[in-house]
């Protein structure tokens, strides 16, 4: 039946006197809970099995996770002895708190508080659906009801935890499900009666878990929702305020941080946001954003390659490349510009840290890779878009060589028109590759066969001679040169013979590659052939470091006769 009403309208604000959130400044990270093991896992294509979950769980605890949601274990055997593995085998440290899911039915509590028998710290989660979408269309209750049905279950949650003896092990989690599309003054109703029910706590023993269970509001109207409740709820010196976002329109990260601006101070989620439907919040993209802030998040994501791993294996869903922070391009830039700005934060680091009063700031990586276990060698790819400075920092830094500034252009030229024909990345060797092949073993009419050198009279300006045996377009020639050094030599010779195009040498550089025994020279040449303006580069590589220069006025003498 079509309805006369717009399909879709903009969600209606709260009434906002004096909002004060969006001033604050976090300072301090929230309480973590993972929820991976429930709510992730339970949205997977092949959940886990119990190994895998233990190796998550292992994971989650090696990373700082003082709350973890294991299981629904009334849903599942499987959820049921998992728990009960990890309390009988004494898995938890003694400083982790189990939490449990279950629904406000009798015999669902019985069993959830059966699986804690023997706890040393744990967690009752209960949740009740407050939303009017909920509760008169999917259960057919109107709000009395469901208010009913959320102090019921818990009087039987007190009830059963007194009986086993585990209430003063195992503390109290609600959570009015749809929170964000629930009447708030209805849902501080009910929690203000759930509250009173449970009793007299602190903090960390009773949470009221706030949730976006499905994201139908901008971010800012779910800061608006916390903040409007923690005024208007009474007992919020012995609650903790826990936020629970899904991502069904992009917003989890920005909601939660805002939520916990609000008032919120503890966040449930997931590792890169596993879960129902688009997913949780991604705990480590809130928790890495924070740290990038300055604030210390708890958690420590230092080996992010060894995690993605992890959850890919358990997951069987690969991490998105461009995932924040866990993606394999998330350090990368294919842009020329990206790449020659990353290149120059990166030499000026120590200036900028000056400057800036900050120790990491570099254009374009908001933190510093090592931090979570990336390497700076693969942070710049090289494609068709790539220019010489990122060209140049991957040969400098993969391969050690130091091409001068003016040949910078020709090689970022030479690797386009490579990755033009190729259509794709180019990895580091075959940068090196097309770097040999156009400025190094640049094939020609030209030839050098044989070198030697004398040392004349030193008072002499003109104290090297050299002999050359050399080949140009077939024919083989043999010349001698003087000058004030092997290359001045060498150019005289060419010169002089009459064989050779007509240049100047206009540019030489030389460095050293390696630092032992086996280390060799490398050598750029840059010469101007005619009357031209631009200078042709070539490079030379050898032992010894006359020949290296030698080698390279050769390989720039093909390329200035190729290119003509």
């Amino acid at each position: 039946m079509k309805s006369s009403y717009p399909k879709y309208k903009y969600p209606a604000p709260l009434k906002m006197k004096n909002r004060q959130w969006p001033d604050k400044i976090l300072k301090k990270a929230p309480v973590w809970c993972s929820v991976d093991l429930r709510d992730g896992n339970q949205a997977l294509p092949v959940p886990m099995n119990p190994e895998k979950k233990l190796d998550f769980f292992k994971m989650l605890v090696k990373i700082g996770f003082k709350e973890i949601e294991v299981g629904f274990p009334s849903a599942s055997k499987d959820d049921f002895d998992f728990v009960r593995y990890l309390i009988e085998e004494d898995i938890a440290p003694k400083d982790v708190k189990i939490s449990v899911l279950t629904q406000a039915r009798p015999h669902l509590i019985k069993q959830t508080v059966e699986s804690l028998e023997g706890v040393n710290k744990g967690i009752i989660h209960c949740y009740v659906a407050t939303s009017d979408l909920h509760g008169r269309f999917v259960f057919g209750n109107d709000r009395k009801k469901v208010l009913k049905m959320a102090v019921d279950g818990t009087k039987m949650i007190v009830d059963g935890l007194e009986k086993a003896g585990l209430r003063k092990k195992v503390g109290y989690e609600f959570s009015p499900e749809e929170f964000t599309d629930s009447d708030i003054g209805f849902v501080i109703e009910l929690c203000k009666a759930v509250k009173e029910t449970w009793g007299k706590s602190r903090k960390g023993d009773f949470i009221l878990n706030l949730p976006a269970t499905v994201e139908r509001r901008p971010p800012y109207q779910y800061a608006d929702m916390i903040e409007y409740f923690c005024e208007h709820y009474p007992y919020l010196d012995e609650t903790s305020i826990s936020i629970h976002a899904h991502n069904d329109q992009g917003c989890a990260v920005a909601a939660s941080e805002m939520a916990l601006m609000a008032g919120g101070n503890r966040i449930e989620g997931t590792i890169f946001g596993h879960g129902e439907r688009t997913g949780n919040l991604d705990i480590s993209t809130l928790a890495l954003n924070l740290y990038s802030r300055g604030v210390d998040p708890k958690l420590d994501f230092s080996d992010m390659p060894g995690l993605v791993r992890l959850v890919e294996e358990v997951s069987n869903i690969p991490v998105h490349p461009r995932h924040p922070y866990a993606g394999q391009l998330a350090f990368t830039a294919f842009s020329g510009s990206h790449q020659d700005a990353i290149r120059k934060g990166m030499d000026s680091l120590g200036k900028a840290a000056d400057y800036f009063r900050q120790g990491w700031k570099v254009p374009y990586l908001h933190i510093d890779p090592a931090d979570i276990g990336r390497n700076y060698e693969k942070l710049i790819r090289i494609n068709s878009q790539s220019g010489k400075g990122g060209v140049t920092y991957v040969l400098e830094n993969d391969f050690g060589i130091y091409p001068p500034k003016a040949m910078q252009p020709q090689i970022g030229t030479a690797v386009q028109l490579f990755a033009d024909s190729k259509g794709g990345e180019i990895n580091s060797q075959e940068l090196l590759d097309i770097f040999r092949k156009s400025f190094i073993d640049v094939e020609g009419p030209y030839k050098l066969i044989e070198f030697v050198r004398s040392q004349q009279d030193s008072s002499s300006i003109d104290s090297i001679w050299v002999i050359l045996k050399v080949e140009s377009c077939g024919e083989v020639l043999e010349l001698e040169g003087f000058g004030n050094g092997p290359i001045s030599a060498t150019v005289h010779a060419l010169k002089q013979s009459g064989k050779f195009i007509n240049f100047r040498l206009e540019d030489f550089t030389e460095q050293s590659l390696g630092h032992d025994c086996d280390a060799t020279a490398m050598a750029y040449v840059g010469i101007r052939t005619g009357s031209e303006d631009k200078i042709v580069y070539g490079a030379g590589e050898h032992s010894n470091i006359d020949m290296a220069a030698l080698k390279a006025i050769f390989a720039a003498l093909n390329k200035a006769y190729n290119e003509k």
